[in-house]
């Protein structure tokens, strides 16, 4: 690590589009830095009102990530997190619900000394707080804040105000990079810049001038498009950048590297300019270039379907695990989406699962496609395709064997059907409490919790390890009441929490693989480490 001077803020913002990538962009350019032998902590700011995304309907703004101490975040924390290899907290997501409800209960607690209590200082005070708390928490060099959606948006001005008033306060200790889109249309063949002008052109609107551009297109940016931006906004040719996609988002950090954006950057704040270290990411690439065998792999879920359009965002952190194992097995994987309501509408099980190596049932709430999710399951336990069920995918996992292997009729979760003769599922006392007192946000047992593993296990195979801890997000569990029922008729109870009360993992015996986990074991996978169970899955895909 490089001799701490003080920690420096990098506001990533973006423009033309939302969803242009800028989370992949904070995260490549964080992991240039931290190559370099610089402490970066990265900071996620959602406009919306919300205090965290726990209530937000995944098909609206993606996979709810869950860090371990419990928050419910944006998934750029869990690109974040993978790309860095840390594991992150509270004090990297901020959103406007949080700032709001903090001057609030300042203002109820008279902290204010009766003051009127005004967007300007007050607002932009709390935001400019809760950026510097980033910068507290583990001291680092930099703190690379991405501001979520688009420039020019309403609701978000008060987070550039606060740019700008830190840069005054403080000049030399903010740089700003404005991540923008050039569009080619295809009438036209030509990539047109004059959406990236516009773009600076509102930033500089409300007193920022942005440090770098970089532009995200379809093909690299050419000589004439960076010569035409840097001279409509004002920028240094050099700090013009090009990320074009790529088929892998872990090919941009050497995408940037190769346009020396970390030296760049830290010429910008009179640094030293450290050396290149981007060795694993280059291997890593390579891995990804290498793998041929294809593996096909079924996701069933209820969460992929937005109007005529498909959603992988909804399941991000398992598609990412999926592919980090599969890349270190030298794997291809092709990933299959497969919306449960099908099965509910007559198509065929078999003829859609029987080609695939292995079937993933993600996380999820409520009853749409429940019964074509069952249905799944039943099918990879008696073909003996190798299954992996996670949080919602474990717990129907047991109602499918309480249902046709220990012979407990019309057996359900509770959260489905209150009434059901057998709820091999039920609520967590204490979670009734809370729902019955409508206490829905961030009430969910949520964070790392300790898990305890069976000897003579898949888990414990798969772990090599006696105890782990495991990120959950759940209401529901095995009820302990049909345990023994359940365990006598073949099922194995192979995690559970260190006083042996909440089941946590469940596996079948004389099966290729067939495990369920209450935790989201994909929160904490990693391309460089990918995760021991996911790594179990994909051998054991290979092998059928």
């Amino acid at each position: 690590m490089v001799k701490r001077v003080g920690t420096r803020y990098i506001f990533v913002s973006g423009g033309v589009i939302s969803g242009i990538g800028k989370g992949i962009t904070a995260a490549s350019l964080a992991t240039i830095l931290q190559s370099k032998g610089f402490k970066v902590s990265p900071v996620k700011i959602d406009m919306y009102l919300n205090v965290d995304a726990g209530t937000i309907r995944p098909q609206e703004h993606g996979e709810v990530f869950v860090t371990d101490d419990g928050i419910e975040t944006d998934q750029d924390l869990g690109h974040y997190e993978r790309f860095l290899d840390l594991s992150l907290s509270a004090a990297n997501y901020i959103t406007t619900g949080q700032v709001y409800q903090e001057v609030i209960k300042k203002e109820r607690a008279f902290e204010y000394d009766g003051e009127d209590v005004e967007a300007i200082p007050h607002v932009t005070d709390e935001i400019i707080r809760r950026i510097k708390e980033a910068g507290k928490a583990s001291e680092p060099d930099f703190v690379i804040i991405e501001l979520g959606g688009t420039v020019g948006e309403y609701q978000n001005m008060l987070f550039f105000e606060a740019t700008r008033i830190m840069e005054l306060k403080n000049p030399g200790s903010t740089k700003h990079v404005h991540v923008a889109y050039l569009p080619i249309p295809s009438h036209l063949g030509e990539m047109k810049s004059k959406p990236v002008q516009q773009s600076v052109r509102a930033l500089n609107s409300l007193g920022i001038q942005p440090d770098f551009i970089i532009g995200r297109s379809e093909l690299p940016m050419d000589a004439r498009r960076k010569e035409r931006l840097a001279l409509f906004c004002n920028v240094a040719g050099d700090d013009v950048i090009s990320n074009p996609d790529v088929d892998t988002i872990y090919r941009v950090p050497q995408v940037l590297d190769g346009q020396s954006v970390g030296e760049k950057v830290l010429a910008k704040f009179g640094l030293p300019l450290g050396k290149k270290n981007l060795g694993e990411w280059r291997n890593l690439v390579l891995d990804i270039e290498k793998a041929k065998k294809e593996l096909k792999i079924a996701v069933v879920g209820k969460y992929f379907s937005t109007g005529d359009f498909q959603l992988e965002d909804v399941y991000v952190s398992v598609i990412e695990a999926i592919k980090h194992a599969s890349w270190r097995h030298k794997a291809k994987p092709r990933l299959f989406w497969i919306d449960s309501d099908e099965f509910e509408k007559g198509k065929s099980v078999e003829e859609v699962l029987r080609e695939m190596d292995g079937i993933v049932v993600p996380g999820g709430f409520g009853g749409r496609g429940i019964e074509g999710i069952i249905k799944s399951i039943k099918f990879a336990r008696e073909s003996k395709k190798p299954y992996l069920g996670l949080c919602y995918g474990m717990q129907l996992a047991t109602v499918e064997f309480a249902r046709h292997v220990a012979k407990l009729e019309k057996a359900h979760t509770t959260e489905i059907d209150p009434k059901t003769p057998h709820p091999v599922i039920h609520i967590m006392p204490e979670q009734e409490k809370l729902l019955i007192g409508r206490e829905y946000g961030g009430t969910m047992r949520l964070g790392a919790f300790p898990c305890k593993l069976a000897a003579e296990t898949e888990a414990k195979r798969a772990y090599g390890r006696n105890e782990v801890y495991e990120r959950h997000r759940h209401r529901y569990e095995l009820n302990n009441h049909y345990r023994e029922t359940l365990e006598k008729a073949g099922l194995v109870v192979s995690g559970t929490s260190l006083n042996g009360k909440l089941v946590e993992m469940i596996e079948l015996p004389n099966h290729p693989f067939f495990v369920g986990t209450q935790f989201h074991p994909e929160f904490k996978s990693r391309p460089l480490r990918p995760h021991p169970l996911y790594l179990s899955f994909v051998e054991a895909c290979l092998k059928k």
